[in-house]
């Protein structure tokens, strides 16, 4: 019999199954290499987005380079040159209308007379206070050239006194020496002599002082009589205003005056458009208001003949986001213009010098002017260039970077592409 003993048993042992084995391990990176690439092919396809687009439905432009002007149009109308507005100097009732509106009237025609009992009463008073003043003058100088009469009387009996001692007090003199007479007599004469000598002298300052306080007293009354003159004066002056008159040769428009209204004083009755000329007065957006300045020129275009303008007068006051300039034909002014008449004017903001070009286009407002869609030389496919435009007119956007001249782009609007890279032209 044959025994097994313990060294002689052979135990199996348990043999571990592989899970990362080579070849799992390759079908996997396989996999993810298939969807790495995938991933990527679908993300660049997104990124290179496509759109079929209709050659009719698209418009293409070409670059050009040509002499390029930046200009604005404004609206203008035309205006007299010289506009006087006509108001009432003095308030008053319409009495009586002399001329129509659109009258041709010479300088010192009559239009309106108004009429102001108040002022036509303060005219007669100041005449009657004129009046009296000048008969008051006229009694002064009467009673001053009778007081100087008097006083001229009296000077002349005091000289006449005044020889007559001097004779007897002389003659008293050389009889005294001679003992003829007593010294009493000498004494009285002499006396006498004196006084008649101090009352010449006090006679001749009476006469001076009342010869200066006469011319004095005139004086100030021929000035008060002058500047009540020149009151009364103003005054007929005012009154005389009650009638309006034209001040130069012209047109009378925008009349508003109906006889039995009344007018206060200051109020507009009318205008009168001198006929000197005309002149454009146009409204433009505040957004240009730096760059508006005296001197700056303009276009228009009437029947084929284009007649330039100068900015004369700027109005900075902006109201509801515009402001207005006054401009004035420079040369020849167009024949047949009416006040009145519409005008566009093209306001050059620079002087011409050339540029690259692109006629202007909806893509703008798509693109802010920062990228376009240029097409390859065989027209067939657009995609996407930077770009940078500068100054801009009503025509053209002036080009600086991104494009060269000769190259085609789409300039029609952009609004149905939406995220498209490349547009493909069928």
């Amino acid at each position: 019999m044959y025994l097994f003993t313990p060294q002689h048993i052979k135990v199996d042992r348990r043999i571990e199954k592989k899970t990362w084995n080579k070849k799992r391990l390759l079908s996997i990176g396989g996999i993810c290499l298939a969807l790495l690439l995938y991933g990527a092919s679908y993300f660049l396809a997104r990124g290179k987005s496509k759109l079929n687009v209709s050659a009719d439905r698209i418009t293409v432009s070409m670059v050009t380079k040509d002499s390029f002007q930046e200009f604005i149009p404004v609206n203008g109308l035309v205006m007299p040159l010289t506009t006087i507005y006509l108001d009432a100097a003095e308030g008053g009732r319409v009495e009586q209308i002399y001329v129509e509106d659109g009258a041709i009237l010479k300088k010192g025609d009559p239009i309106l007379a108004l009429s102001n009992t108040d002022l036509e009463l303060n005219l007669a008073n100041q005449e009657t206070a004129v009046f009296d003043v000048l008969t008051q003058m006229q009694n002064t100088r009467n009673n001053s050239d009778q007081n100087t009469i008097r006083q001229l009387n009296q000077m002349a009996e005091v000289e006449n006194a005044l020889a007559e001692s001097g004779r007897v007090y002389k003659l008293n003199k050389a009889l005294y020496q001679e003992n003829a007479i007593a010294s009493e007599d000498l004494k009285s004469s002499e006396n006498n002599y004196f006084y008649q000598l101090r009352r010449r002298d006090l006679t001749r300052e009476t006469l001076y002082k009342d010869s200066t306080s006469r011319k004095q007293q005139i004086s100030q009354m021929q000035e008060s009589y002058i500047r009540m003159r020149n009151a009364l004066s103003l005054m007929r002056r005012k009154v005389g205003d009650l009638i309006v008159r034209a001040p130069v040769e012209g047109q009378l428009t925008s009349m508003d005056a109906q006889i039995g209204q009344s007018k206060n004083r200051g109020e507009r009755l009318g205008q009168l458009d001198v006929a000197s000329g005309y002149k454009v007065r146009a409204d433009i957006d505040e957004h240009y208001i730096t760059r508006i300045f005296s001197g700056l020129t303009g276009d228009v275009d009437l029947s084929g003949t284009v007649y330039k303008l100068r900015i004369k007068k700027i109005f900075t006051q902006v109201i509801n986001g515009r402001f207005q300039v006054d401009l004035e034909f420079v040369g020849a002014m167009p024949l047949g213009i009416r006040k009145g008449q519409s005008l566009q004017v093209r306001l050059a903001l620079s002087n011409q010098s050339a540029a690259l070009l692109i006629p202007r286009g909806g893509f703008y407002q798509q693109t802010g002017g920062n990228w376009i869609f240029k097409l390859n030389e065989e027209g067939t496919m657009a995609h996407k260039v930077n770009i940078r435009l500068g100054r801009q007119n009503p025509d053209f956007y002036e080009v600086l970077e991104g494009l060269k001249l000769g190259d085609k782009v789409v300039t029609s609007s952009y609004e149905n592409y939406g995220d498209m890279e490349e547009l493909i032209v069928q």
